[in-house]
């Protein structure tokens, strides 16, 4: 006797998701929304000057392109890769429409005291530290180094999602961990070699 495995939404593949939405699958785009809504409204906090508002506005406009447009979707394309970069083309021209290039922190923001001698708590504020000095970099570099190190992303993922060489993204994520490396060192008397 065979047993019939129940499909549902939770089993099945972001590309697969998509096309059920497209066919008007509410449960599909639920499931596609839980899935990165989290993860896509953390890169546009750090990608739009940590600025909570803003993301959730970010987060809910791409969720409504998706919906009224589900042709834009190349289904050749992986779906994490592409969905990034509708985001990181949103941010793109929120950077142009403002003129922001670099975003100017304050010193005091800057100032992490490392006063618990418990690591995880040392570590915490390290990650944190990096987050804020991020933020003195250009869009792209930031933007290559939250995919590969928040998100995960392969080099080859990366250069899909921002239409750049890989060689391209290489550098890029070499200058911003030697200069953020540079920066935290001459800052902060902990080592930080091992977190780059």
């Amino acid at each position: 006797m065979f047993k019939i495995k129940k499909i549902t939404v939770h089993n099945q593949s972001d590309e697969e998701l998509y096309t059920l939405m497209c066919k008007g699958n509410s449960e599909a785009f639920s499931e596609l929304y839980r899935r990165y809504n989290k993860r896509l409204l953390y890169y546009f906090y750090r990608m739009l000057g940590n600025d909570s508002l803003i993301s959730q506005d970010f987060l809910q406009e791409l969720f409504f392109k998706i919906i009224e447009k589900p042709f834009l979707f190349d289904s050749s394309r992986k779906f994490s890769t592409w969905i990034f970069s509708v985001a990181h083309n949103m941010c793109k021209n929120e950077y142009r429409s403002k003129e922001v290039r670099k975003i100017m922190l304050k010193n005091e923001n800057l100032d992490i005291y490392f006063e618990n001698d418990s690591e995880t708590t040392s570590k915490d504020k390290m990650v944190e530290a990096i987050f804020i000095e991020l933020e003195m970099f250009d869009e792209s570099h930031k933007t290559s180094f939250l995919l590969k190190y928040r998100e995960g992303f392969s080099l080859e993922e990366i250069s899909e999602t921002l239409n750049l060489p890989v060689g391209t993204i290489k550098s890029r994520l070499f200058y911003t961990r030697k200069r953020l490396q540079e920066i935290l060192t001459s800052k902060y008397s902990e080592t930080i070699e091992n977190l780059f």
